[in-house]
Formats: C-alpha cells, sequence, structure tokens
C-alpha cells in the first residue's frame, strides 16, 4: 500500500502547496444576485508590536462585522490558527497518527519548547463596548455575544491579544530552513465565515482556510532594519521609539491579511504592462546560482499574470508579491510564500502555482476545507496551460501527468470522493492526487464535454460572476449549462460526488459494425477515431443522451447512448480497419487498453 501511494504521490506532484490605495476601497456594498446571494463583510484595523528577539507582539484589533444575511447570529467564532503549533493539538496528533505524515511536521510539534510553540491569547474582548465571554478551544474561539447580530446590523468587536511565532512548522513561523526570520500567515484572530451552509469555524489541522471579504487596515511596529513585504498597500512609514518603524497598510477587498520580514531581504520591482506592479523579496545572502534565479523570475512573473489575466478574468489589485519564506509555496492575498533554493525550473513553476491561486481561491474564493479540488485541481489546470504556453512547449495534452495521477489514485483502491472535507482523508497522498490531479481532470475533461471554446467561454464567465465572492461546485457547472445550454449535473455528480470510473471498450468489429461497450459506470460522451481498410479515417461523435446536446464538432455525429444501456452499435460505410475510443485522451478513461481494436 505505501508503494503504491507513493507512485500516486510522484505521478501526481503536489506543489506544497508599496503602492497607493486606489480603485476598489470604497466597494462595500453587498452584491446581491438574482437568486438572493448574499455575504458577510468584515473591516479590520489592528495596531501590531512586534518583538524581533521573543518573536512574540501585541495586539489591538477593531473589528466591525456586518451581518449581511437573513439570519439572527446568536454567536460569532474566532480563528486562533497559531494554537496549532502546540504539542497535543490536533494538528500535532494528526500528523502523528496518520499513515503517511507531511515530512515537513512528521512529530515536530510534539517536541515544541515553551518558547518554540505558537499560540494566540485573547486578553479581552468588547461588543459594542459591553465586554463579552469567550473561550478558547484549540484553534477556534468560541464567542458569547451580549446581543444577537440581528440581519442587516453592523456590529464593532475590540479586542487585545498578544501572540508568538512559532518555530517554523507548516506555512506560518520564523526562521524557516533558509533563514527567513518571519512568515505571517494566518497570524491574527480572525472571524470565521458565516453562510447559507451556516459556520465554517474548522479547527486547524493541516489543510487550508476560508475566510470573509472585507477591508484591512494595519499598522505593524518592527525593528527599523527589517524589510517587510506581503498584502496591501504601503501607505505611510513611521520612525518610531527604540530602533523600531511603523508600516502603515491598507487592503481592500480581501479575505486575508499576510506579511514576511527580514533584516536581510531584497527588494526588487518589476512592472507587468498595463498591469501590477510586481515586488520580490528574497535573502540578499543566497547562493549567486539562486540569486540569478530570482533576477530571472520576474519578466517570466509578468507574463504569467498577463497570461492568467487574459485567460481568466483581469488581476484587480495594484500589486502583487513573491516573497522568500514559508516552508513551500503557498498563496496569500495578493502575495506568496515560496521557498528560495530552488532549481530555476522548481521556482518558475511553483510560483505559477501559487500566482495561478490568486484567480482559483483567492479571488474565486472556494471553501478549501470542502472544496479542495476546485482550488488545487483549477490552480493545476490552469497554471500547467500557462507554462505550457511561456516555455512554448506546445505540447498537445499538457495535462498528461494530472491524468495519470488520477487513473493511479482510481485504481489504488484509497480514491475517496471529491466531496470528502479536506481533514478527513485517510492518507495525504490520496488527498494529493484528489485534490491536484482529479480537480485539474474535472475542469479539462469538462472542455472534452463541452468543447474548448466553450470551456473558455465557461471560465471567463465563472470569473465575471463570482469573483469576490464565495462559489461553489454547482457554480461552474451551471456557468457551463448557461454558456452550452446542455444539461451537465451528472458530470458534477458522478465525478465529483462518486468514485465512479470511466470505463468504455471496443467490443466487437465485425465488417462494418462496430460495437462498443460501457464498463465502467461513470457515462460520457464518446470520440471515436475509425480507420478503413482503404487507409481513410473518420471521426465520429457519439453524444450522450441525457446531455441532451453535442458539443461543436467537425465529427460524423451519430445517434446518442442512453446511459442504462451496456452497449452501442452502429455501422459505417466502409470496410474497419481500426477503431480509438477517444484518441485525444482528454477523457480520463481508467482502463485505455480496451479503447483501441485493431484487425490483424
Amino acid at each position: 500500500m505505501k508503494k503504491l501511494l507513493l507512485n500516486i504521490a510522484l505521478v501526481a506532484f503536489v506543489f506544497s502547496c508599496s503602492a497607493t490605495e486606489k480603485g476598489l476601497q470604497n466597494d462595500k456594498k453587498v452584491d446581491v444576485k438574482p437568486n438572493g446571494y448574499w455575504q458577510q463583510h468584515v473591516d479590520y484595523s489592528m495596531e501590531i508590536d512586534m518583538d524581533v528577539n521573543s518573536y512574540q507582539y501585541n495586539g489591538v484589533q477593531k473589528l466591525v462585522y456586518t451581518n449581511n444575511s437573513p439570519d439572527v447570529l446568536n454567536r460569532v467564532y474566532y480563528h486562533l490558527y497559531f494554537n496549532a503549533f502546540q504539542p497535543g493539538s490536533e494538528m500535532d496528533v494528526r500528523s502523528r497518527t496518520i499513515q503517511d505524515p507531511d515530512p515537513r511536521v512528521g512529530d515536530r510539534i510534539s517536541k515544541l519548547a515553551p518558547n518554540e510553540i505558537g499560540y494566540i491569547k485573547v486578553n479581552s474582548l468588547k461588543q459594542n463596548g459591553t465586554t463579552i465571554s469567550y473561550e478558547t478551544v484549540g484553534t477556534v474561539l468560541e464567542v458569547k455575544l451580549a446581543q444577537p447580530i440581528q440581519p442587516g446590523e453592523k456590529v464593532t468587536f475590540d479586542m487585545v491579544f498578544n501572540a508568538q511565532v512559532p518555530k517554523q512548522i507548516r506555512r506560518s513561523g520564523r526562521d524557516n530552513k533558509e533563514g527567513v526570520a518571519l512568515s505571517m500567515t494566518q497570524w491574527y484572530p480572525k472571524m470565521a465565515e458565516y453562510d447559507f451552509e451556516g459556520w465554517h469555524a474548522d479547527p486547524y489541522i493541516g489543510r487550508e482556510f476560508h475566510s470573509v471579504w472585507g477591508d484591512f487596515d494595519i499598522k505593524l511596529t518592527i525593528d527599523k532594519d527589517y524589510v517587510v513585504g506581503g498584502t496591501g498597500y504601503l501607505q505611510s512609514e513611521e520612525k518610531a521609539k527604540k530602533g523600531k518603524k511603523t508600516l502603515h497598510y491598507k487592503a481592500p477587498k480581501v479575505h486575508d491579511f499576510t506579511w514576511a520580514a527580514d533584516p536581510d531581504f531584497i527588494h526588487d520591482t518589476f512592472q507587468v504592462p498595463n498591469g501590477p506592479l510586481l515586488n520580490f523579496y528574497y535573502k540578499k545572502d543566497l547562493e549567486q546560482k539562486y540569486l540569478n534565479s530570482w533576477k530571472k523570475l520576474q519578466p517570466d512573473t509578468a507574463k504569467l499574470m498577463e497570461f492568467f489575466s487574459e485567460n481568466v478574468g483581469k488581476y484587480p489589485y495594484d500589486q502583487y508579491s513573491v516573497i522568500q519564506g514559508g516552508d513551500g509555496g503557498m498563496e496569500y492575498a495578493m502575495s506568496t510564500l515560496i521557498t528560495g533554493q530552488r532549481s530555476y525550473g522548481s521556482l518558475l513553476g511553483v510560483t505559477a502555482h501559487e500566482l495561478a491561486h490568486t484567480w482559483f481561491q483567492f479571488l474565486l474564493a472556494t471553501n478549501e476545507a470542502k472544496h479542495e479540488w476546485m482550488d488545487e485541481g483549477f490552480t493545476s489546470y490552469i497554471s500547467t496551460l500557462a507554462m505550457n504556453a511561456l516555455r512554448e512547449e506546445k505540447r498537445e495534452n499538457p495535462l498528461t501527468g494530472s491524468y495519470r495521477g488520477y487513473i493511479a489514485l482510481a485504481t489504488s483502491g484509497v480514491e475517496q470522493p471529491l466531496t470528502t472535507h479536506a481533514d478527513r482523508y485517510t492518507y495525504n497522498q490520496a488527498y494529493g492526487a484528489a485534490a491536484y490531479s482529479k480537480g485539474a481532470v474535472f475542469i479539462a475533461q469538462l472542455g472534452y464535454i463541452i468543447g474548448e471554446d466553450n470551456l473558455n467561454k465557461t471560465i471567463k464567465k465563472y470569473f465575471e460572476d463570482f469573483a469576490f465572492k464565495h462559489p461553489k461546485p454547482l457554480d461552474i457547472v451551471r456557468t457551463a449549462e448557461r454558456i452550452t445550454d446542455f444539461e451537465l449535473d451528472w458530470y458534477l455528480i458522478d465525478f465529483a460526488q462518486t468514485t465512479n470510473t470511466i470505463d468504455y471498450a471496443v467490443k466487437s468489429v465485425e465488417q462494418n459494425t462496430i460495437t462498443l461497450e460501457r464498463i465502467g459506470l461513470m457515462p460520457i460522451p464518446i470520440d471515436l477515431l475509425v480507420t478503413y481498410t482503404d487507409g481513410t479515417t473518420e471521426d465520429f461523435y457519439i453524444p450522450l443522451q441525457m446531455m441532451r446536446g453535442e458539443k461543436p464538432t467537425l465529427a460524423t455525429v451519430i445517434a446518442d447512448w442512453a446511459w442504462a444501456m451496456p452497449t452501442y452499435s452502429f455501422e459505417t460505410t466502409k470496410a474497419v480497419k481500426s477503431v480509438e475510443i477517444d484518441a485525444s485522451q482528454m477523457m480520463a478513461d481508467v482502463k485505455r487498453d480496451n479503447n483501441t481494436f485493431t484487425k490483424e
């Protein structure tokens, strides 16, 4: 089993995974769609005083929470992510009990000393000036309100807290393996999301995040020698007492705020034509080959930014920062943290992936805990296409690696449906293959089903309708249905909500009669290439009856195939030499050796 899972991991490589304020800051109204869509809103103001010697900081937070829901809220929850980095935490225990732990964590949390753990301690909390009670439960703060929050009401929460940055463990932390002092992600008490499904106050066990859209106003006081990069726009930099400076940032319309800092950061900038200013922060003591890579990365990142803006939707902010830090590669608001001691191919590839997350999860802010495949899979899809274009590789199907990864998972015996909560996978490697590979195949195979032009239109319309919102799996499918007028719910059900597989076979060829067979439970329309004995070829398209339509094609369209019928036969006009199902290999058939037939 371990060998099998390792093979899956090898096939489905898992990425570990100052400007003036413009434009967006005044748009705080709720965009209510015709179907009654709503989402909550937060305005954070924080003053943070960081001690770079003790890795501790004090914070004062004012949070204005707008209840745009139709519900009366009797309680609220905050995430306290740093509390995961303590011996005995859920993250610690899960890492020590899962069969294939992430090697970046392993049993390291269990060995942290008191001055190495992470924590966020809330010292006081008020609602509209009234002191309220709360309880810290692991990585979640459970809050009892003084008064329920009514629909449409704004409530102000005032909090005083202090925290300690954990020794570098997972994404967040201090003194990572490359010597970056501070990787400050998920570092503040963050209000949990509430939507039509209710509260999402998930404990932090190892996966990713789901947050409320809002505006941030941050004043960070830190040692004067530290160079800081991250989310938002620098408003001012003021000298303070005792060798410290205060940096004032604003970040409009984001659902997170991240920063990193080090006294030895180089800060370069690169302007994207008709786009944002790119910032690059990396250690000046890197080996020369790595310094060269960080310079080379800058124009290539601009090209990637242009690709994503053209093929998904225009990047809406004025800056983006690529920052050396963290423990691999991880996306955040207007920024990514990435380890810097890599080959250039790795540095560029991971930057492409994390930058693509700006669209698929940041702007199209799916719940990563519930729909991790939309986050990682769609990102893997578009970043693979971007890398193929950037390197001018011109591969006919650049996503073959994702298909191989998914098929390895589907035939492994350990696959779980994509409806599985990200923390509830039996194996980390099965999670990786599902989220990254199967998620990428979902969107690529959708192009096979509805046609590539329709898929391109679907992606752009999806961005247009759901940027700055929290889309669900049905939203991408319904967008495709509106573009095509097809019925596609069967695709979401079978591929994302079950572990049903696609397996079609050429059963027999007799003279001019071809008989195909459906072996797997999952239906799909069929592209068929027929070679005749005279050397000519003909493409056939067999529509899926339940799809109620046919994709645009130059192939010969023949009768629909109803799913319940296990076989399908039709006659050609000439004698047949060979038959191949899905010559493009864009259909995720789990057993391709029965897809072809050649007469001896």
